[in-house]
């Protein structure tokens, strides 16, 4: 017996609650069995059967048609976070969904691929000439074999168990097409990027949500989707807004999933700060060239963030930043932000305020995530 689908199988469309149809041989005359997948939230997988002239075993079917997740991990030298990234991975609970892990690198040496090679994943490469961040996941993306492709930043590790279910949930359920989670920093992390983190990644879900953000540090996509489109491979960073808000203007749907979160560490000096951001705001110019970044926007940002980044220390006790590396941060993030952007001269307020602006909103500044905090490891009891 072998597994088919019809060219009007809902799965071609994008959807994971498919029509499966298993032919019998000739040897076998039997009408044509009809199986139905249907995931319930929460629970496992329900089959329904329906055949009228032989019974078969629904567990094969049952194994037949679980849902695969492909976690694609980009790293250069990770090594001080992927261990427990990968024990993360193996710890999670999932139902009706099976897993595994791509690693795409791009020329570790610091013990990265024998960390990848011991938790058992599989790794693929790409030259660092070759390398841009569009071009690597779809590399990964190509290598997998997943019905769903989770993306999670080789310096980030889930918070729970129940990180890689929330985060598919709207995927499975139909919702949206592409998903992304919380990100957080704890007590190794300079506050003012915590409190970024607060801003762009707030408590409550929106699933859908309105508008093309999207962060591939923590993020799921369906493989139909990304086949029709994939990443960009020119950008110098934002690969994933791009893809997002290729795919909202073609009707489809973005989902924030707060419930799914994941532990950030960025260990970079200031050169490197600034750097990131540069890049950013350099392929932001693709995506919203309306956005303009003036001196007079740079000096008046950085002002009010450090101001903001000190209030909030204080409020909530927080002494792992100095209030020095606080001004550092934010100033190395607005001058990085300048130069990435400062050649566009059309002007979009509201798009400005929206990206660069510094302020949280009061909910998020009532973030219990922005007090004292320390991660634990997966391996300590």
């Amino acid at each position: 017996m072998s597994l088919t689908q019809p060219p009007n199988c809902p799965r071609r469309r994008g959807h994971l609650n498919p029509c499966i149809y298993a032919r019998v041989s000739a040897s076998e005359p039997c009408t044509c069995l009809g199986i139905r997948a249907v995931y319930m939230p929460g629970t496992a997988l329900f089959i329904a059967v329906q055949c009228t002239t032989h019974a078969y075993d629904v567990f094969w079917f049952l194994r037949s048609w679980l849902l695969l997740a492909s976690v694609i991990i980009r790293t250069l030298n990770e090594a001080e976070h992927l261990d427990d990234l990968l024990g993360m991975i193996a710890q999670q609970q999932t139902s009706g969904v099976e897993v595994e892990t791509v690693l795409i690198d791009s020329g570790s040496t610091d013990g990265t691929l024998e960390i990848a090679d011991r938790h058992g994943c599989r790794i693929t490469s790409i030259n660092k000439a070759e390398f841009s961040f569009g071009r690597s996941l779809n590399r990964g993306c190509a290598f997998s074999t997943g019905d769903i492709l989770v993306f999670i930043s080789g310096h980030c590790v889930p918070v729970d168990a129940h990180w890689l279910q929330s985060l598919c949930r709207p995927l499975i359920d139909g919702v949206a097409s592409y998903s992304y989670g919380r990100q957080i920093g704890d007590d190794d992390s300079n506050y003012s990027e915590r409190r970024i983190f607060a801003k762009y990644f707030p408590a409550r879900s929106a699933i859908p949500q309105e508008g093309f953000f999207c962060n591939n540090a923590n993020s799921a996509l369906l493989r139909s989707v990304w086949e029709e489109h994939p990443f960009d491979e020119a950008l110098t960073g934002l690969e994933d807004m791009e893809l997002a808000k290729r795919l909202v203007m073609r009707g489809q749907k973005i989902a924030y999933v707060a419930e799914a979160p994941v532990f950030h560490h960025h260990q970079e000096n200031w050169a490197q700060v600034r750097r990131r951001f540069e890049r950013e705001a350099l392929a932001l110019q693709s995506i919203m060239p309306e956005v303009h970044l003036s001196r007079l926007d740079v000096l008046r940002y950085v002002l009010t963030s450090v101001i903001g980044d000190w209030q909030a220390a204080a409020r909530y006790r927080v002494r792992s930043t100095s209030g020095m590396d606080m001004l550092r941060y934010r100033w190395n993030q607005y001058i990085g932000s300048y130069k990435g952007n400062h050649e566009h001269r059309q002007l979009s307020q509201r798009a400005k305020e929206h990206f660069f602006y510094p302020q949280v909103e009061e909910k998020a500044e009532q973030d219990d995530w922005l007090g004292p905090l320390r991660r634990t490891s997966p391996h300590e009891s």
